[in-house]
């Protein structure tokens, strides 16, 4: 009889057993199915920028993306300029250099300092001027010359480079770079839980490294001869052509370029290129890291670049202040 009262005790546990087990691989399921849709359609995990190699410039993102990243809006026109198309009846502007001017995903592309600039200018002067934004990360101003000599200007009228001290010395090394370093991928991941842990977790947890905040490191003993390549090719085409110089946080701390920068500075000013220095505009809080701009500090270049470039459409090309244009 009390064989009979263990047995049946033990067929009720273990039905209660395959019971929790199979409610608990259900909701488990739910689980995994909630989380790869939270960070595929809230986060944009499975959506990032992609790249691709290049035979004169190293690497650029691949032509004609739209993507939605970290809750940020990204575009890329079919030349890898992450701008709209250009377009033959704006008055175009070409802004160069790498992440800090491109933004990365980090960014809106509606708030990018070139997407601003092409706003407040064609409100300004009330016609359109358009600011394309050729960069990727860690372009050095030659990668910058080399998609010029590559690509042309896009009958643009008027360049101006975002310069960080670092790139004094940035110059291309054609490592490999694409399917290697992470930012660089040329394919999307398949799963976003795939992602989150390869692409973010692993590299913390089991291969920590210091942090890479500038971009792809690349290193040289000669000054980068883009700079005065890009003035070279403005001069020959009658284009204006400035330098933004960006601090950097240490740099903004100290108010003061390091060596680097001042290199930049001299050499600007030996071979009378213009350039905007920027230690009084920015502050801490502008930036996610020790380089990189948040949305406020795309705004702030915006507002210190705007004048500049409004002064050269004045006094050069002789476009009219819209307050002017309608009295």
């Amino acid at each position: 009889m009390k064989d009979k009262i263990y047995e049946q005790g033990g067929k009720l546990k273990s039905k209660k057993g395959k019971k929790r087990l199979k409610i608990f691989l259900i909701v488990s399921l739910i689980g995994i199915i909630a989380l790869e849709l939270h960070l595929r359609y809230f986060w944009g995990f499975c959506d990032s920028v992609l790249m691709q190699k290049d035979s004169q410039y190293e690497y650029i993102a691949q032509p004609n993306q739209d993507r939605f990243r970290f809750r940020n809006h990204i575009k890329y026109n079919s030349f890898s300029m992450r701008s709209d198309e250009p377009d033959s009846s704006a008055f175009k502007i070409i802004g160069f250099g790498d992440s800090v001017i491109n933004g990365s995903v980090m960014v809106d592309q509606d708030s990018v300092v070139t997407s601003l600039l092409t706003k407040v200018l064609s409100q300004h002067f009330n016609q359109f001027i358009q600011v394309l934004n050729v960069s990727a990360g860690s372009w050095g101003p030659d990668n910058c010359f080399a998609y010029i000599k590559k690509n042309g200007h896009f009958n643009a009228r008027l360049f101006f480079l975002v310069m960080s001290s670092h790139d004094a010395y940035d110059n291309m090394d054609f490592r490999q770079v694409v399917d290697h370093d992470l930012g660089y991928e040329s394919k999307q991941y398949k799963l976003a839980m795939w992602e989150l842990w390869d692409r973010y977790i692993t590299p913390r947890l089991f291969k920590p490294k210091p942090p890479n905040t500038t971009g792809v490191a690349k290193k040289s003993k000669d000054f980068n001869s883009g700079l005065a390549d890009i003035h070279q090719y403005a001069k020959e085409n009658n284009i204006p052509f400035f330098v933004y110089l960006h601090p950097d946080s240490v740099e903004l701390n100290r108010r003061q370029y390091n060596e680097q920068g001042l290199e930049v500075i001299s050499f600007c000013e030996s071979n009378d290129i213009p350039y905007i220095p920027a230690l009084d505009v920015l502050n801490q809080d502008d930036y996610r890291d020790i380089i990189h701009l948040k949305e406020s500090g795309h705004r702030k270049m915006n507002s210190k670049i705007q004048p500049y470039i409004e002064a050269i459409l004045r006094d050069t090309f002789h476009l009219k202040d819209r307050i002017t244009s309608d009295t």
